[in-house]
């Protein structure tokens, strides 16, 4: 795959470090991480439906489980629910680095699939309401008086 990852990574991370509340606890990584993947499949499922967001999920899985084996949970069976609350519950009790680091891993790897399905462009529009942008420094400033300066 010829896909650049850092700039997801960077938005991942960006990302759940803003919605773990800036908490140092793995179970504020693990909450964060769930919620965007709730996200990710709620705009994804429209454009290549369940069985396509699950299928790119659990190749995802398999390919992040050689960095994170423990990662991937003993059985495989059910559906992408009981695998997201599983994968929730591993990485809540593992050490916050490596929580986010598993997390960060899985979702670009998610990504670099879904982009050889539907492109780079696309995925970019698709996924661009998930992440966190930083604020840029604003050009225009207040004066005294309320009204921006240049």
């Amino acid at each position: 795959m010829t896909t650049n990852r850092e700039p997801w990574r960077e938005a991942i991370r960006i990302t759940l470090a803003h919605r773990s509340g800036g908490a140092p606890g793995a179970s504020a990584v693990a909450e964060a991480a769930t919620d965007i993947w709730s996200q990710m499949a709620a705009l994804l499922t429209p454009v290549i439906g369940v069985r396509g967001v699950d299928v790119i999920f659990r190749r995802s899985l398999y390919l992040a489980s050689k960095d994170f084996p423990w990662l991937v949970p003993g059985e495989e069976h059910g559906d992408s629910v009981a695998l997201l609350v599983g994968i929730k519950a591993r990485l809540a009790v593992r050490d916050a680095e490596d929580a986010a680091e598993a997390a960060c891993t899985l979702m670009a790897t998610f990504l670099e699939l879904l982009t050889t399905l539907i492109g780079e462009s696309l995925t970019d529009r698709l996924m661009s309401p998930v992440w966190t942008h930083p604020s840029p420094p604003s050009e225009k400033r207040p004066n005294h008086d309320g009204v921006a300066n240049l």
